[in-house]
């Protein structure tokens, strides 16, 4: 769960986070979690610990997110300083941690992300409800990641300056998250290599917007695709600011400043199953 401030870059969040972070408030944080969360989370993604280990799969969840929350302890510390280890002696092999965080894999943490981020932001959301309606926000933002050959082969970077000087000091992603407006809680995040255009990564999170509901957008969103999931009677509603080349007919005249206005879809749109006109 993170709770962004107006004017806090996301890795600015992290970094409090972290500066923060003590066992004793981990035990204060994992008490949001529901321990059927991970068990689901582990049988959803066929992770479930069969041969009882000293850090079964479990733990090893609850053993993630300690190290991403105390990032100044290393890893066997975090697991000795959470009792996290099973059986008498409560000791884990160094050679041991590595492979039990590949057995586990990244499908449970993702699992367990969307389904916290769910319940934690749909519980915020209706708290701040506006005329009936819940009240969410879409944008794109950017962060740096570790400097590894991997991580450049694959997120890539912001181009430095002139043609041919090659990508950023650091490989970044770019990422759009669906957030409560209020809190800032992320209900969910798509996020892949810098290069991709964030509207590509906005589409993998549309389905999380929730029905009776009201999100604003920038104007980098102005698609008939997107506008058009408001007609589908789901009481889905957005406020965007409209471009300056953005297009239509003023068809009825509903105060000072305000039209109801028809808009013509693009034939590429309408392939898309966007009608013909909005």
């Amino acid at each position: 769960m993170i709770a962004i401030g107006a004017v806090m870059h996301l890795d600015e969040a992290f970094a409090l986070t972290a500066a923060y972070a003590t066992p004793e408030s981990f035990e204060t944080f994992s008490r949001h979690i529901d321990r059927t969360w991970i068990e689901e989370a582990l049988l959803s993604t066929g992770k479930a610990t069969i041969r009882r280990r000293r850090l079964p799969a479990e733990q090893v969840v609850w053993l993630v997110l300690g190290i991403g929350l105390l990032r100044d302890l290393p890893i066997a510390d975090v697991i000795e300083r959470l009792d996290l280890a099973v059986g008498e002696d409560k000791t884990v092999a160094r050679s041991a941690i590595p492979p039990a965080r590949v057995r586990v894999g990244a499908e449970p943490l993702e699992w367990l992300f969307a389904r916290s981020a769910h319940e934690w932001s749909s519980r915020s959301a209706a708290r701040e409800c506006w005329h009936g309606l819940t009240l969410w926000a879409v944008d794109g933002t950017t962060m740096r990641v570790p400097d590894t050959a991997e991580n450049r082969a694959h997120f890539r970077g912001q181009p430095a300056g002139k043609a041919g000087r090659g990508d950023s000091g650091y490989p970044s992603l770019r990422m759009v998250v669906l957030m409560t407006l209020r809190s800032h809680l992320i209900a969910a995040a798509s996020f892949g290599p810098y290069l991709t255009d964030e509207r590509i990564y906005a589409e993998d999170i549309w389905a999380a917007l929730p029905e009776q509901s009201l999100v604003i957008v920038d104007r980098n969103y102005v698609q008939a695709d997107v506008m058009a999931m408001g007609d589908e009677g789901s009481g889905r509603h957005w406020l965007m600011r409209a471009k300056s080349t953005t297009t239509y007919v003023k068809a009825e005249k509903l105060g000072e400043g305000d039209f109801l206005v028809e808009k013509e879809v693009s034939s590429y749109s309408q392939q898309k199953g966007v009608p013909p006109t909005l």
